[in-house]
């Protein structure tokens, strides 16, 4: 019997798939100042995006887990339905527009967190090689989520020369776009940006509404609020529902609403994509495509989260106690932006306008050297281009000295 010769065929990956990283660039940082700090090193981490307690221990709601402690073990343990519970996409879009108009010309699809609903509003929206517009500072898996599904990122210059939101690179970036690909999907994340913890003004808002309206006079433009740190913005950050309003009158206008962080629930995937269009026919076909993307991908998402969180939404009690629980988190999180504002004016740090959100972040003409030279330290942040990201949201304002004396000393490397 002759012998079989067998050749080594390749990787059975398809070429796309090969040699991508398996981690988070923030998650691998956070491991590696864990890691450091098991160790028994005097570490500061500011890269991961939770609210932590000043002793360290993640931030919680007691009445979110009394929430899920009262769901029937029985319904939570079934299936929920495709789109998302129907108690659940009411609530959330009632949370969104209470009971404006825009709550009258919404429909919801449940999704895992924030992260769920950007990806159904990409497959949604653009088409296979296009490119979603956001400004040039953003959460680095809007790339991750683009480039898995087959589509890409394009950015505009977020700040102009006075250092406030720059319209007029929006408004030309998007009309590119539009020429170019026939169609554009927006991607913008305020109040308190995630990394800049850069919120619109008024003034801000109106230019983009003005901008996105016109846009969709022209073509099909659908533009993607990324919602996730709403609840941690001032009183003022909620004007941008009278402003998504006026878009909605020509572009699709969509929310990404998370549970995540606005019920410190990260753990429990529980979100939603919300879309605004005023022609029942165009929602009823929005809604069919949401549905379907849903099978297609998770197939059905928590439904003990979407339960306990309806009953946090819904009812007037236990709402109100979630609500000063929140509050005294926001509280927690002002004392950390004050103590910044404090330390970082005795320095020459130039970050953006921030007046709340679990990050700011600082320019610096070389983000790797910086963050390299801030390890060292055994302080952590996360290097973008041209500025380091800090996570205030898990730095005590005790640490804040120390956190931006490192950052000066890094800057100025």
């Amino acid at each position: 019997m002759g012998s079989i010769v067998t050749q080594n065929p390749g990787s059975a990956l398809i070429p796309a798939a090969s040699g991508r990283s398996g981690d988070d660039p923030i998650f691998a940082l956070n491991a590696e100042a864990a890691a450091r700090a098991q160790k028994g090193e005097s570490i500061l981490n500011a890269t991961l995006g939770a609210l932590m307690e000043d002793d360290g221990t993640l931030a919680i709601m007691p009445s979110v887990v009394e929430a899920i402690a009262r769901v029937d073990p029985k319904r939570a343990a079934a299936y929920a339905p495709i789109l998302g519970d129907p108690g659940f996409l009411r609530a959330v879009v009632g949370d969104l527009f209470d009971a404006g108009p825009l709550s009258t010309r919404a429909v919801a699809a449940a999704t895992p967190g924030g992260t769920g609903a950007i990806h159904h509003a990409i497959v949604n929206f653009l088409e296979p090689g296009q490119s979603l517009l956001t400004a040039e500072y953003f959460w680095g898996p809007y790339r991750t989520i683009a480039t898995h599904t087959g589509r890409a990122v394009e950015t505009f210059p977020m700040f102009d020369a006075g250092g406030r939101f720059d319209l007029e690179s929006f408004e030309r970036a998007l009309a590119r776009q539009i020429a170019r690909q026939g169609r554009a999907l927006v991607l913008l994340n305020f109040p308190c940006q995630n990394p800049t913890g850069y919120s619109l003004d008024a003034d801000e808002w109106s230019g983009v509404a003005d901008i996105v309206r016109r846009a969709g006079e022209a073509a099909p433009v659908a533009f993607l609020l990324d919602h996730a740190y709403a609840r941690f913005g001032t009183a003022e950050s909620r004007v941008w529902v009278e402003h998504a309003e006026r878009m909605s009158e020509s572009a699709v206008v969509l929310v990404a609403w998370t549970a995540s962080k606005s019920f410190a629930q990260y753990g429990a995937r529980v979100g939603a994509l919300v879309a605004v269009h005023p022609e029942p026919k165009q929602r009823e076909a929005i809604r069919a495509a949401l549905g379907f993307s849903c099978r297609g991908t998770w197939s059905n998402c928590n439904h003990l989260g979407q339960l306990a969180i309806t009953t946090l939404l819904v009812d007037r009690e236990l709402r109100a106690r979630a609500d000063r629980e929140r509050d005294g988190l926001v509280r927690l999180l002002r004392e950390r932006v004050d103590a910044f504002h404090r330390e970082a004016a005795k320095t020459t740090l130039r970050f953006p306008r921030y007046e709340g959100g679990f990050f700011v972040s600082v320019f610096t003409p070389d983000a790797e050297r910086t963050a390299r030279a801030m390890r060292a330290a055994g302080v952590y942040v996360v290097p973008l281009a041209g500025a380091v990201r800090v996570a205030l949201c898990s730095t005590p304002a005790r640490d804040v000295p120390r956190l931006v004396e490192a950052l000066a000393r890094g800057v100025a490397e």
